[in-house]
């Protein structure tokens, strides 16, 4: 009798810990920081993630509304604020807030409404070939000069995050009223709109495109990849952008208690840590910063949104840029 008491709690054990979580996040979580961590992460609690990307945030978030009444994911990582309100307004996630939410060290990069729980942040910014571009732009003004004709690069909105924080910031700088008359302007600059960040960035790499819209670490990614500032960031004088990556638990997730523990350890040091040499992004707790990051410049003004707002009128944004940048 005491082997089989002793063996069926062996099999209820092995029953709760070998599972396989199901995670959505965007292309380059999958391919970066995700290589390093899940294996810490999968050893620890003797799980498997199950990683499924889909491009960038915006089409992650497209597929879980596809699957709304048949959910397949437990947990959804790359969120940002909009795209995390737009989730919450569509009862797709549960809420939760992890024991490690006090190691945050700002609380403005908390969501306020108890859903995401923020992994990192980083500023929107201009990144430009600086052995193509010897005077970038400093200011949404300059950015409109005839020398940058067809040689910028932006992110669709309605699929990228990045996207969407760019219009996002063009509405903070110029105002609802504005915003669409200088893309208007704008469009003569634009070389080209992709669905999502990674293929901006491969053209910006490959040399097909000299300048597009990223994150104001890039110089510390330059000089840390290829030990030059080949791409520089620039913050325009308007002031900056900043993007908050949240991570949550969806509704109807058959795995919530392992859910919950994935959720924790994002906010561990061993996850943590590796945030700003994969995600080049700024984590979220106490972490000292490599030396590559001397290359990322300072913001010392940010521009304020509201997001309520957004809620409100994000939709019939996202349908008046379309009709001034895609349609005929």
């Amino acid at each position: 009798m005491r082997k089989l008491l002793f063996i069926v709690p062996l099999i209820i054990a092995v029953s709760i810990f070998s599972q396989e979580l199901v995670v959505y996040t965007y292309s380059s979580f999958a391919s970066g920081i995700a290589q390093k961590v899940l294996p810490i992460f999968e050893k620890e609690n003797n799980v498997k993630v199950k990683l499924l990307s889909f491009g960038d945030a915006g089409t992650v978030l497209a597929r879980m509304i596809l699957e709304k009444d048949q959910p397949k994911a437990d947990v959804v990582v790359g969120l940002d604020q909009p795209l995390l309100r737009r989730a919450i307004s569509e009862g797709l996630l549960t809420k939760f807030t992890p024991q490690n939410i006090v190691k945050v060290k700002d609380k403005e990069l908390l969501d306020p409404q108890g859903y995401g729980t923020p992994f990192d942040f980083g500023a929107i910014a201009l990144v430009y070939n600086t052995e193509k571009i010897k005077n970038p732009p400093s200011s949404f003004k300059e950015l409109l000069d005839e020398r940058f004709r067809k040689k910028l690069v932006v992110q669709d909105p309605r699929t990228s995050s990045t996207g969407l924080s760019f219009m996002l910031w063009t509405i903070a700088v110029f105002g609802e009223d504005g915003f669409l008359e200088y893309w208007k302007d704008l469009k003569n600059n634009i070389m080209t709109i992709t669905p999502g960040w990674d293929e901006a960035f491969s053209m910006l790499e490959t040399g097909e495109a000299d300048i597009m819209v990223s994150y104001a670490t890039d110089g510390a990614y330059s000089y840390h990849e290829y030990g030059s500032l080949k791409y520089l960031p620039v913050i325009m004088q308007e002031g900056a952008f900043v993007q908050i990556e949240y991570a949550a638990i969806v509704e109807g997730s058959k795995n919530v208690e392992l859910a919950k523990r994935f959720i924790e350890f994002l906010l561990t040091e061993d996850f943590q840590y590796h945030v700003p040499l994969n995600q080049w992004m700024y984590p979220v707790i106490e972490i000292e910063l490599p030396d590559a990051y001397k290359y990322a410049p300072r913001i010392d003004k940010v521009l304020p949104f509201n997001y309520g707002l957004f809620d409100e009128k994000g939709k019939s944004w996202l349908e008046e840029w379309t009709k001034v940048m895609i349609s005929r």
